[in-house]
């Protein structure tokens, strides 16, 4: 695949993972908790889908540009790692979920801030 179309992959897997794990955090503010989202599955699975076409498209475009394992990439796979883990932590303590919801776009900026200018 061309470096483009693993860029798109990449976005697309950022836009389904930041769906899913918003919308359980809203679930969460609103009161509700893991056995009363009746879409669970559903926000599960954008949430799932998306952290797999995130990691896909980085390490495609990685392979694509020959670049290795460059430093800048490990704290961009740390950022991914603690936003695939808060999906569950919001579900199991929805009390986390404001905090989940304020952090994510400042780990959104410091992804992108890693991936546009590779770490520095």
């Amino acid at each position: 695949m061309s470096l483009a179309a693993y860029k798109i992959l990449h976005l697309l897997g950022l836009a389904l993972a930041m769906l899913g794990l918003g919308g359980a955090c809203i679930h969460a503010l609103n009161g509700g908790d893991r056995e009363s989202n009746q879409k669970r599955g559903l926000v599960a699975a954008l949430h799932g889908t998306g952290m797999l076409l995130l990691i896909a498209g980085g390490f495609g475009m990685l392979g694509v540009q020959k670049l290795g394992m460059p430093g800048w990439v490990h704290p961009k796979l740390l950022i991914w790692l603690f936003v695939g883990a808060a999906y569950p932590v919001v579900n199991r303590k929805p009390g986390t979920a404001m905090g989940v919801l304020l952090l994510l776009p400042v780990l959104v900026i410091g992804a992108a801030y890693l991936g546009i200018y590779k770490g520095g």
